[in-house]
């Protein structure tokens, strides 16, 4: 049962479900007297089944109260609820009455539960009467909506976790699985491994770590991956690869999409030009593609991120479409989703686009159905007639002028869009800026007029749904701390101030979802159109039934009561005719255009360990180890071609801003293409925001912005010095370092470490410390020659900082100075090591690689070289790979790297 054990007074366990990706982890917490000490893989999750990667297994020590908004603020000044949510009400209203209805709009979150969601929706769109509701989705699934959309009728991934064990061939397309999605990526490696017929094709700009399981690497040019589909259209035509009874039985459009496939890819040879590809690995690819029935495509931001994400697409669904690889056992086009919960946000409606349970404003009849179904006793929902703004338009008709009034929920699009001077200059200009937030170092939080303390995983109570469509329940483990409270609570508390209190009478999370199960089933019968999304077998449950809800696959029915793992097995779409759209698809090319001026094509996205803006993840200072600073990943040849270097500072520029990191020297990049981390924030560094780096062109359907596809220029940073601050944590607010210009902050346990550089020359570097900092350097060493300083400063026994000026690649390494700062009182022998910064003879593990069990990259190639060159015998000796598995990419590239260097084993020595 899905429910806290409570059979001992101090030490339970309870299920709840993962806030990061889309994969939708189950979690088993254990809570001792009330505080939660640890997480696993719940083993019954059927999404799981145990696993759990790294970022998920350290979901327990991102907790805590310290940076947690406790209180409400109105116009900078703490205030009680009451105050705040009569200010929201009465400012609402204003602006309301003097400008309209759709002078408001409220930008929301993935990470939202779906009854917070469906609130929000109600409210916004069925009683303050905006259209101008949109979610940060919109970066990261909205072209994928619409391809399903166009193609099937409906918002409806067809597939299922379990069909990557039932496949004979599973494609990657601009999907790095091994570090995005890691849970689902171990699954598919070992279904691999289980099955030695299939095969794994990672199509993609860059070698990553996913390619660790392929049988075939395609390094396409970045945004040709329409016409590499096209080219599989038009060849499995040409060869007779094509199931036309599927197509004439269930589909329509066939022959116009050929006809544009053709037009746009007459031979292999072209393709594979334009693809940049070795002709013979694209004909590869093609005949595996063609010849399996069993193939699943898995795609994500890759994809979706480009301003002609939706044919991209289109272009792959049109492929299954015309092999019939849908509606069975392995195969089907898979979109992966991005958050938690984007899934179950688009379910009730939080796209501007649509209105509620997969109703669209051209649904016929579904804004009076909805209207219907919100009226009250009293109350009649006034709903608009028609889409609001997507993200980017929001944010632009904000700096018009048009929207007055915004509120954001649990994100930060001051970091997250596209052109964000841009877009801060317009929250600059907004005059009510409303932010329900949980944390207090958010960039947005400089532009709130209201802020309001929400709650946060472990304390959030609700549902969501992840990539397969299963449901599953985010448990309230914890109460929220101070004066948060839950999202659903804030704006039903608010909508009562406005007079809509019948309508939001909700007293638990249960209630709200019960709404939402009712209405997707409302009127939703086969003679008025029925509509795919539809969890009405859900209906009714009490809290109790609620509380022990399992997961479980939409659509839920009377029909199907248990849920349904797989879509369109009886070849049935959700279109008028009931027949699956092939769609005409003519490439094009990035509306980012590479220059004289900038002539190198950025790509964007995620790291291993972290995930979004970090306001989770940097909580947990062990994820903070495997890629500690932001980054720039450069071709070998590049670096050459413009005078960078490898650890060393560079910065990128664009037509949008600039962004300035640490360089690192790649062969798996392209050359003439970099890559860049989408988390850092203001928060973290001076000027590493990937957003700033990108303009805001949006595909012209889904209105998700390019973010894969920027055109930027490459320097090198001038600095005459770099260093290296160690801080503790009642030294860390003031921070005067930052005006250099370079830093970034690492949190550490018990101290926070500061990267640092500057193009000024420093004359003397002990003043400038004891300028930064209130507590003067006790231990000092300098070499004047070589700018070289190590110095430390202990009051009371304890160390309070600890500083190098010289290059990061001279640190020792830092796991013995930071618990250094967590001793009460430093030893005689420990102080006597501080400027060594470790103990006598200890060594530096170098870079950490494994970050479960904080294993570096200097003690791996150590055992490497002693004669461990598997997987297996690294983790025997070391216990790096035997977690989440996360690292063992890593760890097979060392092995490859250091054979060479390795001691013979006893199976090696020839006699």
């Amino acid at each position: 049962m899905y429910q806290a054990d409570e059979s001992a007074s101090t030490t339970c366990q309870a299920q709840t479900t993962c806030p990061y990706c889309g994969v939708g982890c189950g979690v088993t917490a254990t809570l001792e007297n009330g505080a939660l000490t640890a997480v696993e893989g719940d083993r019954q999750h059927p999404a799981n089944y145990g696993r759990l990667c790294v970022k998920g297994s350290a979901l327990h020590e991102t907790l805590g109260q310290q940076g947690r908004l406790m209180r409400p603020r109105v116009d900078g000044t703490e205030v009680d609820w009451d105050t705040a949510l009569e200010a929201v009400a009465s400012r609402l209203t204003s602006i309301r009455q003097a400008q309209g209805n759709e002078a408001v709009a409220a930008y929301l979150s993935g990470q939202l539960l779906t009854e917070d969601y469906y609130v929000a929706n109600k409210l916004f769109k069925g009683f303050l009467g905006t259209p101008h509701l949109d979610t940060n989705s919109r970066l990261c699934m909205a072209s994928a909506v619409v391809g399903y959309k166009r193609a099937f009728g409906a918002d409806a991934v067809p597939c299922s976790y379990e069909d990557l064990e039932e496949a004979e061939l599973v494609v990657l397309v601009g999907s790095n699985l091994a570090w995005n999605h890691p849970v689902l990526y171990q699954r598919l490696k070992v279904a691999k491994t289980r099955n030695p017929l299939m095969r794994v094709v990672v199509i993609d700009p860059r070698v990553t770590d996913s390619c660790e399981i392929a049988d075939l690497y395609l390094g396409l040019k970045p945004g040709s991956d329409a016409r590499l589909f096209n080219g599989l259209l038009s060849w499995m035509a040409a060869k007779g690869k094509l199931d036309r009874v599927y197509l004439e039985r269930h589909t329509q459009g066939f022959d116009e999409a050929l006809a544009a496939a053709r037009e746009d890819a007459f031979d292999l040879e072209s393709v594979a030009a334009d693809c940049d590809l070795d002709a013979e690995a694209l004909e590869t690819f093609y005949y595996w593609f063609a010849s399996q029935l069993h193939v699943v495509t898995l795609y994500s931001q890759g994809v979706n991120q480009s301003s002609s994400g939706t044919d991209k697409c289109n272009a792959i669904i049109n492929c299954h479409l015309a092999g019939g690889k849908l509606g069975l056992p392995g195969a089907g086009p898979f979109s992966i989703t991005g958050q938690p919960n984007a899934m179950g946000g688009r379910e009730v409606g939080g796209l501007a686009n649509q209105l509620a349970a997969h109703m669209d404003y051209h649904t016929p009849g579904a804004i009076d159905l909805v209207t219907r179904f919100w009226t009250t006793d009293r109350l009649v929902p006034t709903l608009p007639d028609a889409p609001g703004h997507k993200a980017v338009e929001l944010f632009e008709a904000i700096e018009r002028g048009e929207v007055q009034a915004l509120w954001v929920m649990a994100t930060n699009p001051a970091v997250s869009l596209p052109d964000a001077a841009r877009v801060r200059a317009a929250l600059a200009k907004c005059p009510l800026v409303i932010v329900s937030e949980c944390v207090t170092d958010t960039d947005l939080l400089a532009y709130a007029d209201i802020v309001l303390p929400a709650s946060s995983w472990s304390e959030k109570d609700g549902t969501v749904t992840n990539s397969e469509r299963r449901i599953s329940r985010q448990r309230g483990l914890l109460p929220p701390p101070g004066e948060a409270r839950h999202d659903w609570w804030i704006m039903c508390e608010v909508a009562k101030r406005l007079g809509y209190g019948e309508a939001f009478a909700y007293t638990h999370p249960s209630e709200i979802f019960d709404e939402h199960a009712r209405l997707s089933g409302f009127e939703n019968v086969a003679d008025t159109g029925r509509r795919l999304f539809d969890i009405s077998g859900l209906a009714g449950l009490d809290r109790a039934a609620y509380d022990a809800l399992a997961p479980i696959q939409w659509p839920v029915t009377a029909q199907a009561p248990h849920g349904t793992a797989r879509l369109f097995e009886d070849g049935q779409f959700a279109t008028d005719n009931g027949l699956a759209r092939l769609v005409p698809i003519t490439p094009r090319g990035p509306e980012q255009r590479l220059s004289a001026a900038r002539p190198l094509r950025l790509n964007t996205g995620r790291i291993r360990d972290q995930w979004h803006t970090m306001t989770r993840t940097a909580r947990a200072p062990r994820l903070m180890n495997h890629r500690a600073e932001p980054f720039i990943e450069v071709h070998p040849d590049d670096a050459l071609a413009y005078g960078v270097a490898d650890q060393r500072l560079a910065v990128l520029t664009s037509e949008a801003g600039e962004y300035r990191a640490r360089v690192r020297v790649a062969n798996a990049q392209r050359r003439g293409e970099v890559f860049v981390p989408m988390h850092w924030t203001d928060r973290f560094t001076k000027q590493a925001r990937s957003g700033a780096l990108i303009s805001g062109y949006t595909d012209p359907l889904s209105g998700q912005p390019e973010s894969k596809h920027g055109a930027v220029a490459l320097a090198p940073l001038s600095t005459a010095w770099e260093a290296t601050l160690l801080v503790s944590e009642a030294l860390s607010d003031a921070a005067p370092w930052c005006e250099s210009d370079y830093w970034a902050r690492i949190p550490m346990r018990g101290c926070q470490r500061w990267q640092l550089a500057s193009g000024q020359v420093e004359h003397d570097w002990l003043e400038r410390l004891a300028a930064w900092l209130p507590e003067a350097a006790t231990l000092w060493c300098e070499d004047a020659g070589d700018g070289r300083l190590r110095a430390a400063a202990v009051k009371d026994g304890r160390l309070c900082w600890w500083a190098m000026i010289g290059p990061p690649a001279e640190l020792p390494g830092l796991a013995w100075l930071e618990q250094r700062f967590n001793d009460s009182e430093l030893s005689d022998t420990h102080r006597r090591r501080l400027l060594a910064g470790c103990d006598d003879g200890a060594a530096d593990s170098g870079a950490t690689i494994c970050s479960c069990h904080q294993v570096g990259q200097k003690a791996i190639v150590s055992a490497i070289r002693d004669g461990d060159t598997s997987v297996e015998a690294l983790g025997a000796r070391l216990a790096c790979g035997t977690q989440c598995g996360s690292c063992i990419p890593e760890l097979k590239s060392l092995i490859e790297e250091e054979r060479a260097h390795a001691k013979p084993t006893p199976d090696t020595q020839v006699a």
